[in-house]
């Protein structure tokens, strides 16, 4: 009985090591895919949100960097 579990469990084995083997080139090429998405769309734009949000910060502090002269002054 125990050998006969212990067959079972290695076809088990076989088979799902030999469906893995099947799925894995698509699913290194569906990996791929998102890879390329991200590096061409993702990421450029999220730079390009990044920088306009740096550079209205930097007018937003400048401002600010103003009005605590003016206070100042008085």
């Amino acid at each position: 009985m125990a050998n006969q579990t212990s067959d079972s469990f290695k076809d088990f084995g076989r088979k799902v090591e030999e469906k893995f083997n099947e799925t894995r080139p698509l699913v290194e090429d569906e990996v791929k895919k998102v890879i390329a998405y991200l590096n061409d769309e993702v990421v450029p734009s999220v730079r390009q949100n990044s920088s306009k949000a740096l550079k209205i910060a930097a007018e937003q502090l400048t401002k600010l960097a103003e009005h605590i002269d003016r206070g100042e002054k008085r």
